[in-house]
């Protein structure tokens, strides 16, 4: 007797889920059961319109392999688009149970050389991208709680090693995937008297925007790893922890942030206070300068500033 599958029933939106993880998040969810509207706007890395519509050849993927889905091409990053986004869900569907937050484009410089529409493009994105489809899908959620009918809600968001760490020529990307952390722990604590979970992934693997800027990483394993090796940086290697956190299996689990790569998931604890001094009484800003390096030399060395996607 096979197991049961674990998102049988469940809707599920996944946003730039045309290629790259949101395309293995999608195949995943679907291979558990769930119906999936797959989100993608068809763009190019830099967030400029591309060719074809990535989004109905995962449909099609999908289909061909005996599950449900249904393609949105709209913008999340606008209010219409992610209202319409929740809206196909539900006319096609008759109920929503998860959104995956996904989409997103690299627009890499130096700080110095950053360009103020390449702040705002990524920013837009990546942060407003999240913040909008969450904005539409709480509201529905909330709707229903309120009319007695409490969900069993999932949200997964998508934060970076570099919104955590930091990384080198990605001002723009890691102050977003930073914010999207932040968001996570509002919504997450908004949302729960609600049905509403909301946890974040940083993942490391290889996609469209980490191929190129971190391409050694980010290699397959070649001819010479033999059949079979591991191919650490597959998408699909994130994906089971995705359709867990977006299943009624996690239940009480909300507000944290995981990394994920490889067959690695690491559980992320955050700021939390270090090592502390309290005199009591205002400092010089020398007395201030003396204790403070006091208190580093103390604490725990930061992490390495690097970019993973």
């Amino acid at each position: 007797m096979s197991a049961p599958l674990l998102c049988e029933g469940r809707v599920v939106i996944v946003t730039g889920a045309g290629r790259g993880l949101g395309r293995a998040h999608a195949l995943a969810y679907a291979a558990e059961g769930a119906r999936i509207v797959v989100n993608d706007l068809g763009v190019g890395l830099d967030g400029t319109p591309g060719p074809d519509s990535p989004a109905a050849r995962v449909v099609d993927e999908i289909r061909a392999a005996g599950g449900e889905a249904v393609a949105h091409g709209g913008d999340v990053a606008t209010t219409d688009g992610a209202a319409s986004l929740i809206h196909t869900a539900l006319e096609t569907y008759g109920r929503l149970d998860t959104l995956v937050n996904n989409a997103g484009f690299l627009r890499d410089r130096m700080l110095v050389n950053l360009d103020e529409d390449d702040w705002d493009a990524v920013m837009r994105v990546h942060l407003k991208g999240h913040f909008l489809p969450l904005k539409h899908a709480a509201a529905h959620w909330r709707a229903a709680a309120k009319a007695g009918r409490v969900p069993r809600a999932r949200v997964v968001n998508t934060s970076s090693g570099a919104g955590l760490l930091g990384s080198v020529g990605q001002g723009n990307y890691s102050a977003a995937k930073a914010g999207i952390i932040g968001l996570t722990l509002v919504a997450a604590a908004e949302m729960g008297r609600y049905g509403v979970q909301v946890n974040a992934i940083a993942p490391a693997a290889r996609t469209r925007m980490t191929e190129r800027t971190f391409a050694e990483m980010m290699a397959a394993p070649g001819a010479d790893a033999g059949a079979g090796s591991f191919d650490a940086m597959a998408p699909e290697n994130v994906s089971p922890l995705v359709v867990w956190l977006g299943s009624a299996a996690g239940a009480g689990v909300t507000g944290r942030v995981f990394e994920v790569e490889g067959g690695r998931i690491t559980v992320m604890e955050g700021w939390r206070p270090g090592p502390s001094a309290d005199k009591g009484a205002r400092r010089s800003p020398a007395e201030a300068g003396e204790t403070a390096l006091k208190l580093l030399a103390e604490a725990e060395a930061p992490g390495v500033v690097y970019g993973a996607g």
